[in-house]
């Protein structure tokens, strides 16, 4: 098996995609409470966020969690009770919008989004990737 492939390799980026997710889900949740650190999200066009954008990032509180559960299970780290089959190509799902989402916070007008969201997805990005190219999850 190559290097990346390794099982203990798989496990620490499942790990730390895990722990990033949730915190992605943490920052999400303040946003939907109303914490005015809106200049670091949604295009940074304001510090507090309308409510339409609250309501957003209430949403995305969901979505990021969704993401830890889906690595948290394909990195073997445990089983979040999702299907194998959807934990497989999900995994693969979120590397392609992760990357996609790292290159539009790299385009950002907002230098929060510039230069601290852009690096920390583009390290999502490739923990993604490694976990999903990582051994198979067990199937329920």
């Amino acid at each position: 098996m190559a290097p990346y492939r390794s099982r203990s390799r798989v496990r620490a980026a499942g790990v730390a995609a895990t722990v990033g997710f949730l915190g992605i889900a943490g920052f999400q949740a303040v946003l939907a409470l109303g914490v005015p650190w809106g200049k670091a999200a949604w295009g940074g066009g304001a510090a507090e966020l309308s409510a339409g954008l609250r309501i957003g990032s209430g949403v995305a509180v969901f979505i990021w969690t969704l993401a830890a559960a889906i690595v948290f299970q394909r990195s073997g780290l445990g089983d979040a009770h999702l299907r194998a089959t959807l934990v497989k190509r999900a995994t693969w799902i979120l590397f392609g919008l992760i990357l996609l989402g790292s290159l539009m916070n790299w385009a950002s007008r907002s230098e929060v989004e510039r230069y601290t969201w852009g690096p920390i997805t583009l390290v999502m990005a490739v923990l993604c990737f490694i976990v999903a190219r990582g051994a198979e999850p067990q199937d329920r």
